[in-house]
């Protein structure tokens, strides 16, 4: 009964157009994010993105991939040096997370 109740509001929506401006429209969906994420963090997670707020260790590796960026791109060694000890900081910061909590967003290490 709920389920005959969910399709008839979709096709009735569909057929408002509802659906026509969506975001991504007729490109495939990466779902590769939400198979990469635990099982039992993916609810608060999505929770979470539709809210507009990142986790934390989402936000420590945007940083380090941000600096890893700035690192790559820079040709001042005196900067450089800068950047590698930036990068250090937040690896350091990251795999301290991953390991009290037993898991992470990311598996490599960088330069």
């Amino acid at each position: 009964m709920f389920d005959k109740l969910v399709e008839q509001k979709i096709r009735e929506a569909q057929e408002a157009g509802e659906f026509d401006d969506l975001e991504g429209a007729g490109r495939p969906v990466n779902l590769d994010a939400y198979f990469n994420t635990p099982e039992e963090l993916r609810a608060g997670y999505a929770l979470l993105k539709n809210a507009g707020v990142l986790p934390q260790e989402a936000v420590v590796v945007k940083e380090l991939n941000e600096a890893a960026a700035r690192l790559e791109a820079c040709r001042d060694e005196a900067e450089r040096e800068r950047l590698r000890l930036v990068v250090r900081d937040l690896q350091l910061k990251y795999n301290l997370w991953v390991e009290r909590n037993g898991g992470g967003l990311v598996r490599s290490e960088y330069p």
